[in-house]
């Protein structure tokens, strides 16, 4: 952890008699190299703020560490070059409007990361942090590895995205054809509808000229980044703290690519508790950006209705509803579309997809589709290498695309965008 004020005073006190001219004095002794080492805090310029004296120096003790420290956010700016910087926000900063003044600073710079320590963690604060730029809210009293741990995803974040993205020129430029919208949904978990989501994706980036982007919408417990064996530095949590200033550039910094198909994600909160704060509206405010320069945008969402995926479905040009061949499965599909026509979805955007139809369970199609009243658009079989492709990391039509189930995946990609003739991948 390194401290970046260099003027000849500390950043948080005047010096004292024996201090004179010396430059960049730490708030508090530094500990031993070796003391420093042990936290596992990443190199970067750490600073605490918080109006209150005995707050911010419980904080500071906490970090075991060389940190600068300010009463206000407002003091900092000055001391502002452009490098990177993780602010740690102690609780007096989460009263009496302080927020607002913080949510000015952060989004004037895009160079600071923020973590808020609350005495009282609610649904309203955690609200008013996110929308304020905050990155991260813990609740106190904090300990030094959860702390720790949070110090380092922010100072991840702002180490791998540029200062400035919002001003850089977009890598992708939109060609004023909207992307397609595909939303994969299930009425019941283990259906298959993440790998079903995944592949889909997969397969559209390798024939797609444009880019393709998937989004986590399952909030809680989204695993796309796990699937897909990603260590993403941004999450949709960032798109939604940067929405009054999210544009196509600033959307494709935050963007994690699945670099052997070319397909961008979008993953899910790190932590369930931000999933109450990411409603309809702050989604399709994102798809509406994703639409800009994407070919095709796919949702994958929750295995249950809220408003987001109601709002997904909404905008959604088409919405692939997942059904597993076991009665519980057939049955919360069949309530599902019961649910969806009560809400004047259109039918014709809804595309039946079967997984595991091949299995043995004394399930016959013809009385699935019977039951459903709906046809069947693709047929995916069962096959083990299905979750051998999940454990590995590695999607099954990349890991077995000769497979049956490689196959049918395929022949749902095509529904949307065909196959090349000559059967080659784009570059």
């Amino acid at each position: 952890m390194s401290s970046f004020f260099t003027d000849d005073t500390s950043a948080d006190a005047p010096a004292g008699d024996g201090a004179g001219g010396d430059a960049s004095v730490p708030v508090t002794e530094a500990p031993a190299p070796p003391e420093r080492a042990a936290t596992g805090l990443p190199s970067i310029n750490l600073v605490v703020i918080d109006p209150d004296d005995i707050a911010r120096n419980r904080l500071l003790a906490r970090l075991h560490s060389d940190v600068s420290s300010f009463p206000q956010i407002e003091d900092l700016v000055p001391y502002l070059n452009g490098e990177p910087v993780v602010i740690v926000l102690g609780p007096s900063c989460a009263v009496n409007g302080s927020l607002d003044g913080i949510e000015r600073v952060l989004h004037a710079h895009r160079e600071l990361g923020a973590i808020l320590v609350a005495e009282e963690l609610t649904t309203n604060l955690l609200q008013q942090a996110l929308r304020s730029g905050v990155k991260d809210v813990l609740a106190a009293p904090v300990d030094d590895t959860q702390l720790t741990e949070a110090v380092s995803r922010v100072a991840a974040g702002l180490n791998s995205a540029p200062a400035n993205p919002a001003s850089d020129e977009p890598i992708f430029e939109g060609d004023g054809e909207l992307a397609h919208v595909i939303t994969v949904f299930s009425t019941k978990g283990g259906a298959g509808k993440s790998v079903i989501a995944t592949n889909l994706g997969v397969t559209l980036a390798q024939r797609s000229d444009k880019p393709v982007c998937l989004i986590d919408a399952d909030l809680q417990f989204g695993d796309i980044a796990v699937m897909l064996k990603l260590a993403p530095q941004h999450t949709i949590v960032d798109a939604v703290s940067s929405l009054d200033r999210l544009d196509v550039s600033l959307m494709q910094s935050l963007l994690v690519q699945h670099e052997s198909s070319g397909l961008f994600i979008l993953p899910a909160p790190l932590e369930p508790a931000f999933a109450d704060q990411i409603g309809a509206p702050e989604m399709m405010q994102i798809v509406e950006v994703l639409r800009r320069f994407c070919s095709y945008v796919i949702v994958d969402t929750p295995a249950y209705f809220n408003d987001v995926v109601l709002g997904m479905i909404e905008v959604s040009d088409d919405v692939l509803l997942v059904a597993g061949m076991d009665i519980p499965n057939i049955k919360n599909v069949k309530i599902g579309l019961q649910t969806l026509r009560l809400l004047n979805t259109p039918m014709e955007k809804l595309r039946l997809i079967l997984n595991r139809a091949n299995s043995k369970v004394k399930l016959d199609v013809t009385e699935v589709e019977r039951t459903l009243q709906v046809s069947a658009d693709v047929l995916i079989p069962s096959d083990i290498v299905v979750p051998q492709s999940v454990n590995r990391g590695v999607p099954v039509v990349q890991s077995s695309p000769r497979s049956g189930v490689a196959k049918s995946l395929e022949e749902l990609a095509s529904l949307f965008c065909p196959a090349p003739a000559s059967g080659r991948r784009k570059k």
